[in-house]
């Protein structure tokens, strides 16, 4: 996929730095306590796939050192130059469609990538081609339809219009190929794909300013593909971006599954 295959969340539109914060604040506790355990130390060679902003690959920068290597790739890396020094190298690829950026990485991470990736299977046999002899793969990927509400106590008209627009933006990401349901297969992808000492667990975080944050940029940057589609109405966008800045809602995320296993 290239950016101007109607990608619904590009990384160039203004609201992209947004949700990329929320999605720090959100999940990089998570991510970064499952890259700990699987014992990442300095020198290690890192893939980041689908990077989209620079926290993950800083944060594994700092963790390998100067001995060690992290390639950032994506399909749009005009957010990642911050990150671009040594150890960093960043580069343009896409995974579902090109070969691995390199071989014998110690670890491999995507987060938040594959559900998106038209040939999801493709994507996934590179990353583990690309694994050293014992490296690991770590995929971290939502599961919208697991837990599709924005505000699963549906209490009043401002959670029902809320829960009304995310079923809108699902609908949208479904007619471009995402995979609603891909998180929860990951245990079992990975398995199959012969990879050993295989776990995972879920984070389904709610009620937090991230998750407002992330509501807002997100419906902002939908909006014009919301009511292009007639899945609501300009007042109804407005209505509910005042409502989310009014505070009074519990607004969650998707779920989030991680899952990780070693390459024989």
């Amino acid at each position: 996929m290239t950016p101007s295959d109607g990608y619904l969340l590009d990384n160039r539109q203004r609201e992209a730095g947004e949700r990329f914060d929320a999605f720090a604040t959100l999940f990089d506790p998570t991510t970064f306590r499952h890259i700990e355990a699987l014992g990442i130390e300095p020198g290690w060679r890192c893939w980041e796939v689908g990077a989209g902003g620079t926290s993950v690959v800083s944060w594994l920068a700092g963790k390998v050192g100067p001995a060690g290597r992290v390639v950032a790739t994506d399909i749009d890396t005009s957010r990642l130059a911050p990150a671009g020094r040594p150890p960093v190298e960043i580069r343009v690829h896409d995974v579902g469609v090109q070969e691995p950026p390199g071989e014998g990485f110690d670890l491999v991470h995507a987060r938040l990538v594959l559900v998106h990736v038209p040939d999801r299977d493709r994507a996934l046999r590179s990353m583990i081609q690309a694994l050293r002899p014992g490296g690991w793969l770590l995929i971290e990927d939502a599961d919208p339809a697991l837990q599709p509400l924005t505000c699963p106590d549906e209490s009043g008209p401002e959670q029902r219009l809320a829960n009304r627009l995310r079923q809108g933006f699902r609908g949208l990401l479904a007619e471009r190929g995402a995979d609603l349901g891909y998180g929860r297969r990951l245990p079992r992808l990975l398995r199959e794909a012969g990879l050993h000492e295989v776990e995972g667990d879920g984070f389904f975080p709610m009620t937090s300013p991230a998750c407002t944050a992330l509501e807002a940029a997100t419906v902002r940057q939908i909006r014009d593909r919301l009511i292009d589609a007639g899945l609501a109405t300009a007042e109804e966008i407005e209505q509910h971006l005042a409502n989310v800045e009014a505070g009074g809602m519990d607004l969650t995320t998707a779920p989030m599954i991680s899952a990780w296993g070693r390459k024989a």
